[in-house]
Parts: C-alpha cells; sequence; structure tokens
C-alpha cells in the first residue's frame, strides 16, 4: 500500500491565468451536468479509492 502524507488541491480558477491548465483527474462525475466534459484523463464517480492514489501520482509526475 502506497501512503499519502500530503495532498494539494489547486482550484485553477484561483489563479490569474488558467489557460496553461489542464486537468489530470476529474471526481464526482456522477453528479456533474450532462453537458459539462474536461479533459482529463481519470474520471472517477466519487473519489480514487485509497490505493490508487500511488499510481495517479506517479503516472501524474512522469507527465512531460
Amino acid at each position: 500500500m502506497v501512503a499519502v502524507d500530503s495532498f494539494v488541491n489547486v482550484r485553477p480558477t484561483m489563479l490569474d491565468d488558467a489557460q496553461w491548465f489542464a486537468p489530470f483527474i476529474e471526481t464526482y462525475v456522477s453528479e456533474k451536468l450532462l453537458w459539462a466534459t474536461t479533459p482529463a484523463v481519470h474520471s472517477f464517480d466519487t473519489f480514487p479509492p485509497m490505493e490508487a492514489y500511488g499510481g495517479l501520482v506517479a503516472e501524474y509526475a512522469a507527465q512531460d
């Protein structure tokens, strides 16, 4: 099991310029509006299971 010691959730809408941002993970898609879409690589009905976090973080870190 991989432990997550810290986690930071940055909301791009709070940035002065969010044009460079592309979401990697979207959560709670079970509650999203049908017309709302994102280019997120991963989507989860609620939150990802804890055992998935290590792999998701590693995959995100390996991106160019």
